[in-house]
């Protein structure tokens, strides 16, 4: 299981209804890639819900390295850094992934937290911390799903979690979700990945 993430902000004043329209007419095109657990189309506006930025930022979670390749080296890739500029895409190595207790509700808002792992720490206790933790967002009301990722190139965790309602339960950046493309998301592994 791989995560992946890019952001791309957008100036103050910009209108976000292009990045609706936009997710609207082409979110579908990821229903079925093969590979994919789940693509959430994620965005942010300036001043709601505690947002500096007006900012879009899709999240990934991938079954297969060779679905997540078919997408960056592909048209649909190719078509967003078009529009937009190529954004740096970050990426994460699954440490957990939890379905929630609300996992058949369409997700509304997603929340990711990214921390640093503390020099000096034993990583295999930071990576089952993150992956507990993972499965206690998971276990709360309101929650589709949760996942932690680390990158080894930073030392940085990733926790990352769906929510069917407008008020989640973690904390981190809040992300409206304005598409969930899960084409294999029940094949995600679950628990903890080592």
């Amino acid at each position: 299981m791989h995560a992946m993430q890019y952001e791309i902000t957008l100036p103050a004043d910009y209108d976000m209804g292009i990045v609706r329209a936009r997710v609207a007419r082409l979110g579908h095109a990821l229903d079925d890639w093969e590979g994919l657990g789940f693509k959430a189309y994620l965005m942010r506006e300036r001043g709601v819900q505690g947002s500096p930025v007006n900012q879009y930022a899709p999240f990934y979670l991938w079954n297969t390295v060779r679905g997540m390749n078919l997408f960056l080296w592909g048209e649909g890739f190719r078509r967003l850094s078009d529009d937009f500029g190529r954004p740096v895409v970050r990426q994460w190595t699954g440490l957990a992934h939890e379905e929630g207790a609300a996992a058949g509700a369409p997700a509304r808002v997603a929340v990711r937290e990214r921390r640093a792992v503390p020099e000096g720490a034993v990583t295999g206790e930071v990576a089952g911390e993150a992956a507990r933790e993972a499965a206690r967002l998971a276990a709360r009301g309101g929650a589709v799903c949760a996942a932690a990722a680390v990158d080894t190139a930073r030392w940085e965790l990733v926790l990352f979690s769906l929510w069917a309602d407008d008020t989640p339960e973690a904390d981190g950046d809040v992300f409206r979700v304005l598409h969930l493309s899960a084409p294999e998301r029940a094949r995600l592994p679950r628990g903890r990945q080592w």
